[in-house]
């Protein structure tokens, strides 16, 4: 079982690449929260879990991160990518 670990930081538009962001500009969105992360997440059709209490090594403030559970068949970058699709998609 695979657990991939989503930070706000890495689908945050107002980071830059060397500050954690791992999704090109178009499709980050500025200052996400892990509530909606864990809802996107859903929406492509994996389970998450927030952990409330977790801060990102590049960062002070505590903003928290997304386990996704059994991504077995999706690699990091296309499950990040499509879930900064569905962000984009909530926001609108």
């Amino acid at each position: 079982m695979v657990e991939n670990v989503i930070w706000p930081a890495t689908l945050d538009a107002e980071r830059t690449r060397g500050e954690g962001r791992r999704v090109s500009q178009d499709l980050a969105v500025p200052d996400p929260s892990v509530d909606e992360i864990a809802k996107a997440v859903q929406q492509v059709g994996y389970d998450a879990v927030i952990e409330r209490d977790k801060t990102y090594p590049r960062e002070y403030e505590q903003r928290g991160r997304v386990l996704v559970k059994d991504a077995d068949d999706a690699t990091k970058s296309d499950l990040l990518g499509a879930v900064a699709a569905y962000l984009g998609a909530l926001r609108e």
